[in-house]
């Protein structure tokens, strides 16, 4: 038996070293898109003289940035636990995630302080056609490299390249925009159109800034599983004969791995070897559903009481956040 959990571990390290050259060609990727997108801009912006694309093309820039961030994040994320981090570098993808959000933050107040400037000083734009033609452009290249991106997301659960999605997300909206005040000031003859285009731009921004933040927050500040994924473990044991509850779950993500610690509770009347056999076996079956988990599970006998504490309540019976009922959310 105890060869299971052994054989599940190699192969979640397969596993981990494909995730780890997935992650890294979705960097790669972005760092390229983001260096053709900033040439084209750069040649744009100095032809039309547009505030939007002046914001598209300061966005690009950060993109070139943010890209190499999230690189490096993946790359130290992907190294194996050492001596000194004993739980691996899985954080340093939440903390790609975290410079990325201020780079975008700050794009997002120079694009707005610049928009402002140009609507006051009443500007105007030039060349609209070339303009228009370099955003067409860059839409084509982002829905590519946001079509891999997904692709990679949903084979890693990568926190960092996640941010990054939601950044070049938004520049296809970003180029929509831009396209929109070139052609409204140029020939609509719409007043002020471009300036307020950058600055709904560097609003849009700000937005995903703060929601990108919220999940690499989380991951930092070791946040629960999500209910649901905290019910499905405790599903995936339920059924074991030998187990008769189980307490003090503790969950958490670091970046590209989940631990989860508990305690379970079982015949006082077993041996060491027996209980460990046990113990193997909820190993086991947790690894095939959750292949890159870390486990950390202690045994207790039934009826067995801490000093400093109640009776465990049994997460089996009483639900997956009975060890803190007035924190608990409705399903």
């Amino acid at each position: 038996m105890t060869s299971g959990p052994a054989t599940i571990a190699v192969h979640a390290e397969e596993a981990r070293a494909r995730r780890a050259l997935l992650t890294r060609s979705a960097a790669i990727a972005s760092m390229s898109v983001a260096a053709l997108l900033l040439a084209l801009k750069i040649y744009a912006t100095a032809r039309t003289g547009s505030t939007a694309m002046l914001g598209s093309l300061a966005d690009t820039a950060l993109d070139i940035v943010a890209s190499l961030v999230t690189l490096i994040g993946v790359w130290v994320a992907a190294h194996p636990p050492d001596s000194d981090h004993r739980f691996g570098h899985g954080k340093a993808e939440a903390l790609a995630a975290l410079v990325q959000v201020v780079l975008i933050s700050i794009s997002a107040v120079g694009i707005a302080a610049r928009a402002i400037e140009v609507w006051l000083g009443g500007g105007r734009v030039e060349q609209a056609e070339e303009g228009v033609v370099v955003s067409l452009i860059a839409v084509a290249a982002t829905l590519l490299l946001l079509a891999w991106q997904r692709h990679v997301i949903r084979k890693t659960g990568s926190i960092a390249i996640q941010t990054d999605h939601v950044h070049y997300k938004s520049d296809i909206f970003l180029n929509f925009a831009v396209i929109a005040a070139l052609l409204l000031d140029q020939y609509a003859g719409v007043t002020g159109a471009d300036p307020i285009f950058a600055l709904g731009i560097a609003i849009w921004l700000g937005w995903n800034a703060w929601e990108a933040s919220q999940h690499a927050i989380d991951n930092l500040m070791d946040r629960e599983w999500p209910v649901e994924k905290r019910e499905e473990l405790l599903d995936t044991i339920r059924d074991n004969p030998d187990l008769q509850g189980v307490h003090d779950l503790r969950t958490r993500t670091a970046g590209n791995r989940d631990f989860a610690q508990f305690h379970i509770t079982v015949d006082p009347n077993m041996t060491v070897a027996e209980a460990h056999e046990v113990m193997d076996a909820i190993e086991a079956s947790l690894l095939a559903r959750f292949p890159e988990t870390e486990f950390l599970i202690h045994t207790d006998p039934e009826g067995h009481v801490e000093l400093d504490s109640d009776r465990p309540v049994d997460l089996l019976t009483e639900g997956v956040d009975a060890d803190f009922p007035e924190q608990a959310k409705p399903a």
